[in-house]
């Protein structure tokens, strides 16, 4: 299966785009959970509003799927200014950033997803740019070029990354605010089926909730995204509305565990156990063994399954750990790795 199309994917699939935008908070009181980014980022927007001043420039990092992109919005709502957008892939020129930022009007918020791959030439357009709200601009070509320096209009950049450890030192050094994302726990990710659930108008009650929330992979992507399959699946075999055993029904019948995972996931287990005595074994291998691309199983597959403590990663290759053997319903060999590594 694409990794696109399966429902316990964090990445943004086609049909996220529309039911994102219905769901999406439009203020911080509206985001759930995140108490002390809210806290601190309140305070830092406030300040910045008695002084009708821009906020400071913002870095989120963190998993796909857990909000980066939406607290971007809210901060531009805060802050009650327009809001610009686009991704590192897409600025291909540093021609290109000068048009986005000679645009951009007065205390207003650029957001910039994935910006960990803007090119080095882009970024080093964005330094001054960032610190001084200035940039030079080369005109004509060898001995008769010359620069011409644009002031541009104070604005807030807000750039998104879901592998901070990629972003340039000189470019991280220029955020005055940044916030980690981490995985939701179950009891606000439950807060966030709930909430979903009633702008949806599909009745849910607190244990249907908690049990979506449970299988989830701690990222509201996916809880909204198997909410509105459960919610199909509550209206054609029961009576519309969402209790624990209808969302157990449910998630059976797409095939997600107790655990989050899917057949996809439970296939890359049994291949380790079943094919490799449980490893170590390396990535190569396994690619070839399931026939998927070794990219797609260290970013769709492996990440999740180290978090949750079912793979190890050792210096020999990958180990299915006794808790993947027992979440199976098999008998962990002699040696098995009780923990991560």
């Amino acid at each position: 299966m694409d990794f696109e199309e399966r429902l316990v994917s964090p990445n943004m699939t086609d049909g996220d785009e529309a039911l994102e935008f219905t769901l999406r908070p439009r203020r911080l009181s509206e985001f759930i959970g995140r108490d002390r980014i809210k806290e601190s980022l309140g305070v830092f927007i406030e300040a910045a509003r008695m002084r009708r001043e821009a906020l400071d420039h913002v870095l989120l990092y963190g998993p796909p799927g857990l909000g980066k992109t939406t607290l971007a919005y809210i901060i531009a709502n805060e802050m009650d200014v327009p809001m610009r957008t686009t991704s590192g892939p897409a600025i291909e020129r540093p021609g290109d950033l000068a048009a986005i930022l000679t645009n951009l009007e007065p205390n207003s918020v650029l957001f910039i997803d994935e910006i960990h791959r803007l090119n080095r030439a882009v970024e080093e357009i964005l330094y001054p740019a960032m610190e001084d709200y200035q940039i030079d601009i080369i005109i004509g070509k060898g001995p008769s070029a010359r620069t011409l320096k644009l002031d541009l209009p104070r604005f807030t950049l807000v750039g998104a990354t879901t592998r901070a450890g990629l972003i340039t030192s000189p470019l991280r050094g220029r955020f005055g605010i940044v916030h980690n994302f981490e995985l939701y726990d179950v009891d606000s990710l439950a807060e966030i089926v709930t909430r979903s659930a009633r702008i949806l108008e599909v009745p849910i009650n607190r244990d249907g909730a908690f049990e979506i929330a449970a299988r989830s992979r701690g990222t509201p992507r996916i809880a909204n995204r198997v909410l509105r399959r459960v919610r199909d699946y509550a209206q054609v075999r029961a009576d519309g509305s969402i209790d624990r055993q209808v969302a157990i029904d449910g998630l059976a019948m797409l095939e997600i565990d107790e655990s989050g995972l899917d057949e996809s996931d439970r296939r890359l287990l049994r291949t380790i156990i079943d094919k490799f005595d449980g490893g170590p074994v390396g990535m190569e291998t396994i690619a070839s063994a399931i026939g998927e691309e070794r990219d797609t199983i260290e970013d769709a597959h492996e990440p999740y399954l180290v978090q949750i403590g079912f793979i190890a990663r050792t210096p020999r290759g990958r180990v299915a750990t006794r808790l993947a053997y027992e979440h199976l319903g098999l008998t962990p060999r002699h040696g098995t790795q009780s923990t991560l590594i």
